[in-house]
């Protein structure tokens, strides 16, 4: 049986190979997707999301249309070196994606009621879209969610943004504080594991030519782009990470992240901006059951890249 999965994303190329890997994967059933801003500002990460869904034939699966920046109010800074000016590396959407119906940020909470007690959300992009549900509609809005997967944090390792902060967690450190301590049954994929996340261009470029998908020209050309802003930073990497398919393949393969149960807390301001928190001593304050979260600290990267390669050259298993 599929698992009902909400995802909350910001298109990108990482985020589009998670929403590509959404729609192909028979385990999951994809009801709806929230796209603001992130790697691109708000509108444009509509328009790539109606895209893939377009190239997926599930125009069917409802866009909403998230923030267009952080709570605090402070200036977004994108990325066009690393995503390309339009989130989609070199690939620019044609004109033709447009029109497309969008929701108002309610839609979330109609689809969680439709799929009450049986729907998972996984957040890919910042929190500010989660962190607005509690914040409008208090702290049982999404009491009806049985799982929370997120990408975001970074624990005992750099990050990615700044010294300490991974992207998601800085960019809004006050919705992803907001979130930690108000959501439940969180399960955390931070840097420490989805850096090792790595497909090789040999990898992709074997995909990209054997998949009988109807993203495949989209493949080898965005990854491509990827990789070369990931050899600018990081000289000598010999893939890049795509960070936002591990969540859903944790979903979907239980097996492939180990966690353990830690409370997680952001920093919302100062120098350590978006730093992620946690007491990993051998004996940690003893906190609340409930406000415990399933930190990701170690996966099984061979299983990663296979499990990506059987879902991509498997083919188009989720059109309607």
């Amino acid at each position: 049986m599929a698992y009902n999965v909400l995802m909350i994303a910001d298109p990108g190329i990482d985020d589009s190979f998670a929403i590509m890997y959404a729609l192909l994967n028979p385990k999951i059933n994809l009801v709806g997707i929230v796209s603001g801003y992130g790697n691109t500002p708000k509108e444009q990460s509509i328009k790539n999301t109606a895209y893939l869904l377009n190239l997926g034939g599930r125009e069917d699966i409802p866009i909403i249309a998230g923030t267009a920046g952080p709570l605090s109010g402070e200036l977004v800074r994108y990325y066009p070196e690393i995503h390309g000016q339009e989130g989609l590396g070199p690939i620019k959407p044609p004109d033709t994606i447009q029109n497309v119906k969008v929701y108002d940020i309610n839609k979330i909470l109609e689809i969680v009621a439709q799929y009450k007690n049986n729907i998972i959300i996984v957040s890919v992009g910042r929190l500010t879209e989660l962190a607005l549900m509690f914040i409008l509609y208090g702290n049982q809005a999404l009491k009806d969610v049985s799982a929370f997967y997120i990408m975001g944090g970074a624990f005992l390792v750099p990050g990615n943004i700044s010294a300490e902060a991974e992207a998601n967690f800085f960019v809004d450190p006050i919705a992803a504080n907001t979130v930690m301590e108000k959501a439940h049954n969180i399960y955390l994929h931070p840097l420490n594991i989805t850096n090792k996340a790595l497909l090789t261009p040999e990898v992709i470029q074997f995909i990209g030519e054997n998949s009988p998908t109807t993203f495949r020209p989209l493949i080898v050309p965005a990854f491509d782009y990827y990789y070369k802003a990931y050899q600018k930073n990081i000289p000598g990497i010999k893939g890049a990470p795509l960070h936002d398919v591990v969540p859903l393949m944790a979903l979907t393969e239980p097996d492939l992240v180990k966690y353990i149960p830690r409370r997680v807390r952001v920093e919302e301001f100062g120098t350590a901006k978006g730093k992620s928190i946690a007491d990993f001593r051998p004996r940690p304050e003893k906190e609340p059951p409930e406000s415990l979260d399933n930190i990701g600290m170690d996966a099984d990267f061979q299983k990663f890249t296979v499990n990506f390669m059987e879902i991509f050259l498997k083919g188009d298993f989720n059109k309607r």
